[in-house]
């Protein structure tokens, strides 16, 4: 009897997935060993942001298969409590579908179509598959030379997984076989958009290891919780696809699993075990994102005034994804919404997996005690989305309290991140008020120059701050030492932009503010406006609210 041919570059047991383990040794490994030793590794570690939480999904696809559902709170708690993942499911499910995990199987290669090709042979480099290569740009990147022409089937597997959730929209070439060609290319209108992650605000949990996070993610699927569908089942468990788009796929995903799996495109790579040297990348699967805040568990939502407006109803719904200019505690306010009117839909929603904790820590089944980080990822596009701008990837370190609606550490967080914004806003105005008094004008850079120094000044003391928040924490006095933080911080900014501004705007000059009032601009003055402001914003770190100045003009907007 013949033994069955060895996996070209088995998924489950070859080493691709990059972790850190608790000691802080980065190494790779395959799904198997990454399920084996979960509770002793610290976290996915991959290139980018994206690509961890790419490959972050793809395994929880896997456990939630795994653990059917889990279907509800108490199967969750039971794994909760557990010192291991449920190994034997894990191991007994993934033996099921080997030959699906297969990187270079000749005939259902791992998320892949086996036979897919373009009508003109040509060869198919890599750039379009490694998403930190600028298009047509190789000389502002790091890769170049062998690094474009060849990479490890490990590299080659990340890459892939990233491409079904990031792949950039734009025209693609076209599949033998698919409808949609025309000349080689499918030209789309209305463009099939990018791939389903790239339109995320990206929101995922991490606990202390990678077992904490694989479960704190892993919401429990059940009737009731979220939508479930009989038919949602991984891509893996499917007919491999082929070029042309799946008819069955024309709703959009049948729920969790399929979404995490979602088969946006339609890839083959070339090469073998000593390496892929290049990939074909084409539309698949397409769906529209609208109202699925009950399905995807992972993203900011927000209400889309143009959709609604068009279907004439309300609310509609789609993700929000962060905004790569700001820090992420900036915009604490829309990833901790406050209550909605008691008669209006929100407009904003917080991801489900935040929502999905402060459940668990109200009910007591995680302490409130305990310490998450909070990891945010989107990606930006440009030039109609078909290129990759930027990778947006931060995180926060709190305590579960903060999760929870109505908390006082919550109202704390909340309102502190409010203060050092109007803070810095104060700065702002000084900034503008200088260059006025100068000869200047209000909009030549100063103000924007003098905010990102505040910011920058203040982002590492917050996120220590919000960190060191706990349950015995006094919300109130916390707030008040973080006010007295930024008024000693914004305070030092502040007389150095004095202390820089030179003697012309020591003598200042006459110009009209923003309402057409004649003012005497000078540093000194200034100066006057700043500290007066800066009591307004911070008023428990003052001691008293300041009086309004009549005579301070209308503050520079960002």
């Amino acid at each position: 009897m013949t033994s069955p041919p060895r996996p070209a570059f088995s998924l489950i047991d070859e080493p691709w997935i990059p972790v850190l383990d608790t000691d802080g040794r980065r190494r790779d490994v395959g799904l198997s060993e990454l399920f084996q030793q979960a509770q002793d590794l610290r976290m996915l570690a991959c290139e980018l942001p994206s690509q961890t939480f790419a490959i972050l999904r793809l395994v929880l696809a896997i456990l939630h298969r795994a653990t059917d559902g889990p279907p509800g709170i108490a199967s969750w708690q039971a794994l909760w409590r557990e010192p291991t993942l449920p190994l034997h499911d894990i191991t007994e499910y993934l033996d099921a579908f080997r030959d699906r995990f297969d990187l270079l199987h000749a005939e259902q290669p791992f998320y892949q179509v086996a036979d897919l090709r373009a009508a003109s042979d040509g060869a198919f480099g890599l750039e379009r598959l490694i998403a930190d290569v600028p298009n047509n740009l190789p000389f502002l990147t790091a890769r170049a030379g062998r690094g474009l022409a060849f990479i490890t089937p490990a590299e080659a597997a990340r890459w892939l997984v990233h491409c079904q959730a990031y792949d950039p929209s734009g025209i693609k070439t076209g599949a033998v076989g698919d409808p949609r060609v025309q000349g080689g290319k499918v030209y789309a209108k209305p463009p099939l958009g990018v791939a389903p992650a790239g339109a995320l605000g990206g929101v995922h949990l991490e606990g202390g290891t990678l077992r904490e996070t694989l479960l704190l993610n892993l919401i429990p699927i059940a009737p009731g919780w979220r939508q479930q569908d009989e038919h949602d089942v991984p891509a893996w468990e499917l007919q491999p696809r082929n070029a042309t788009a799946d008819p069955a796929a024309a709703g959009g995903p049948r729920g969790l699993l399929s979404l995490y799996t979602w088969q946006a495109r339609r890839l083959r790579l070339f090469g073998d075990r000593d390496g892929i040297t290049g990939a074909m990348i084409s539309y698949g699967d397409q769906f529209d994102w609208q109202d699925r805040h009950l399905l995807e568990p992972m993203s900011v939502w927000g209400r889309s005034g143009a959709r609604e407006k068009q279907q004439k109803r309300t609310p509609v719904y789609l993700p929000r994804p962060h905004d790569t200019t700001r820090a992420l505690w900036r915009g604490l306010q829309t990833l901790l919404p406050p209550p909605s009117p008691e008669h209006e839909p929100a407009q904003r929603l917080s991801p489900m997996v935040l929502q999905w904790l402060a459940q668990l820590t109200v009910t007591g089944l995680i302490s409130d005690a305990y310490q998450v980080r909070s990891r945010a990822t989107s990606m930006a596009y440009g030039t109609q989305q078909a290129v990759v701008d930027d990778v947006y990837g931060d995180a926060l370190t709190m305590n579960v309290l903060v999760l929870v609606e109505g908390s006082a550490l919550r109202t704390a967080a909340v309102d502190s991140a409010t203060d050092a914004e109007q803070a810095v806003k104060v700065l702002r105005t000084l900034a503008a008020n200088l260059a006025r008094a100068a000869g200047g004008s209000a909009d030549d850079g100063a103000a924007e120059r003098a905010a990102e120094r505040g910011y920058a000044l203040l982002d590492r003391a917050f996120r220590h701050w919000l960190a060191g928040l706990g349950p015995s924490s006094d919300a109130a006095a916390e707030r008040a030492a973080w006010q007295r933080t930024v008024r000693r911080a914004i305070a030092r900014l502040g007389r150095e932009l004095v202390d820089a501004a030179g003697p012309a705007a020591w003598v200042g000059r006459v110009q009209q503010d923003r309402n057409g009032r004649e003012l005497h601009y000078s540093s000194s003055q200034a100066e006057v406006w700043f500290r007066s402001g800066l009591a307004r914003a911070l008023p428990m770190a003052a001691g008293i609210l300041a009086q309004p100045d009549q005579t301070q003009p209308q503050e520079v907007r960002p």
